[in-house]
C-alpha cells in the first residue's frame, strides 16, 4: 500500500495563486520519471521531509515559482510526497503542454552521491504510478523527462529502469545460512554485525543497503555467514495491487506458488490481498513446475482478479506491452493479447476459430509453463 505523506505531514507552504491553483487541462497520458539531477546522499527517513520542504523553497524563492514543481516526490524509503498532486499541474516536464500531458513524479536520486535507486524507491516510484492511474485520470504511459525534452533527466539508473518496463523488484531471499534481524530502536549495523559474529560491511551488501548509516526501526537486514549456529529463516513480502501467487514465486528462486500457498495456509482459490504479509519459505532444490488451476470467471468480457495474473503472465511472454495497465476487466487488450498467444500456439486454439480470445485450462496451463516454469 501507498505511504503518502501528503502536504500537511511534510509542512508544505501554501502555493500562489493564481498559477499554482491552475488545474490540468486535459486527461494524462501518463506520468514523466524525474531525478534531481544534483548531488544527494542518502538519509533517515525523519530527515526527507526536510529535504522536500527545502526542494520547494528553492522552486518558490531561487526559481520563482509558485509551488514545488513535481506532482509527487519518492525518497529512498519508499514514502510518496504530495507535490502539486492529483489535480494542479505541474512545472516540472518541460512547458506548459508537457507539463499538461503528465504528471511528474521525482525520486530524490542525485546525479552524483546516491545515484542507484534502493528497492523501496523503487517500490514508491510504482506506487506513486499506480497512485496517479488509479485516481487522475491518467493513461498506462511511463516515461523519462528526457522523452520529449531537452535533459539528461532522470539519469542513467532510472533511464534503464523506465526502459525494462518500470517493474517492481523482485522479492529477496536470505541465502542459505544467513538469517534476518529486524532493526529495534536505536540499534545500529555495527551492534548488530557484533551480536551476530559478522561485518557491517557484509550486512549492508547482503541487505542492499547503500548508507549503513540509515537503517530505520523496522527495517530488516540480512546477516550472512553468521559464526553462530542459526537455522536458515524465511522472509517475509508485503502483497501489493495486483501481485499473485505465481507472479511472486517466480521472482524466489527454489520456492513454489505452492509452497508460497502452503506456508501461509492459503487454500484454493488462492486469493491474496494488498497489505497481507506472506512468509516466504526457504527455498528448496527445483522441482517440476506445477501451473496454478485454471481460474473460474476468467473470460472475455469479464471482470474477475484472476484476469491480472493472466495479464501479466501475457506480458512476460511478450504477448502483450508492458506498457498497457493491468486491469482485473478481460477487456480488448487482454483479448488481443490472448490471440496473439493463440497464434503463437494454435494447438491451444479452439476448434474453428481463427481469432481465438479465450483462454482455455490447457493454454493458460501451457502459457504458465513457459512463463514461470522454465517450459517444464
Amino acid at each position: 500500500m501507498i505511504d503518502l505523506i501528503t502536504r500537511a505531514q511534510w509542512g508544505a507552504r501554501p502555493f500562489r495563486t493564481p498559477n499554482g491553483a491552475t488545474r490540468y487541462g486535459r486527461a494524462r497520458a501518463g506520468v514523466k520519471v524525474h531525478y534531481l539531477g544534483t548531488a544527494y546522499s542518502d538519509r533517515a527517513h525523519s530527515q526527507c521531509a526536510a529535504y522536500v520542504r527545502a526542494i520547494q523553497a528553492q522552486h518558490m524563492d531561487g526559481n520563482g515559482w509558485s509551488d514545488i514543481a513535481y506532482s509527487f516526490v519518492v525518497c529512498t524509503h519508499g514514502s510518496v510526497y504530495e507535490g502539486r498532486g492529483l489535480e494542479r499541474r505541474n512545472a516540472a516536464n518541460g512547458n506548459t503542454s508537457l507539463n499538461d500531458a503528465h504528471y511528474a513524479v521525482c525520486a530524490l536520486l542525485g546525479a552524483s552521491g546516491l545515484t542507484e535507486p534502493p528497492d523501496a524507491m523503487l517500490h514508491g516510484m510504482r506506487d506513486a504510478i499506480e497512485h496517479c492511474r488509479a485516481n487522475g485520470p491518467c493513461g498506462d504511459e511511463v516515461a523519462r523527462h528526457a522523452d520529449d525534452f531537452a535533459t539528461a533527466c532522470p539519469g542513467p539508473a532510472l533511464t534503464a529502469w523506465v526502459r525494462a518496463g518500470a517493474r517492481r523488484p523482485t522479492v529477496a531471499v536470505p541465502p542459505v545460512g544467513a538469517r534476518q534481524h529486524v532493526m529495534a530502536r536505536g540499534e545500529t549495523l555495527w551492534e548488530v554485525a557484533q551480536r551476530f559474529g559478522s561485518t557491517v560491511a557484509a550486512i549492508a551488501a547482503a541487505s542492499g543497503i547503500v548508507n549503513p548509516d540509515v537503517v530505520r526501526v523496522g527495517d530488516v537486514v540480512i546477516i550472512p555467514g553468521s559464526s553462530q549456529a542459526v537455522p536458515p529463516v524465511s522472509g517475509r513480502y508485503t502483497v501489493r495491487s495486483g501481485d499473485s501467487l505465481s507472479g511472486i514465486a517466480a521472482g524466489i528462486p527454489g520456492v513454489s506458488w505452492q509452497q508460497l500457498a502452503q506456508a501461509n495456509r492459503i487454500s484454493s482459490p488462492y486469493v491474496i490481498r494488498p497489505g497481507q504479509v506472506l512468509t516466504i519459505p526457504a527455498a528448496s532444490p527445483p522441482a517440476p513446475y506445477t501451473p496454478p488451476p485454471f481460474p473460474r470467471g476468467l473470460r472475455p468480457n469479464s471482470s474477475t482478479p484472476s484476469a491480472v495474473g493472466w495479464q501479466r503472465c501475457l506480458k512476460r511472454l511478450s504477448f502483450m506491452p508492458g506498457s498497457v495497465q493491468e486491469h482485473p476487466n478481460y477487456g480488448p487488450a487482454t483479448q488481443e493479447a490472448t490471440a496473439r498467444f493463440h497464434n503463437a500456439h494454435p494447438q491451444f486454439r479452439s476448434v474453428g476459430v481463427t481469432r481465438d480470445v479465450a483462454v482455455g485450462s490447457q493454454g493458460w496451463a501451457h502459457a504458465h509453463r513457459l512463463a514461470y516454469g522454465g517450459g517444464r
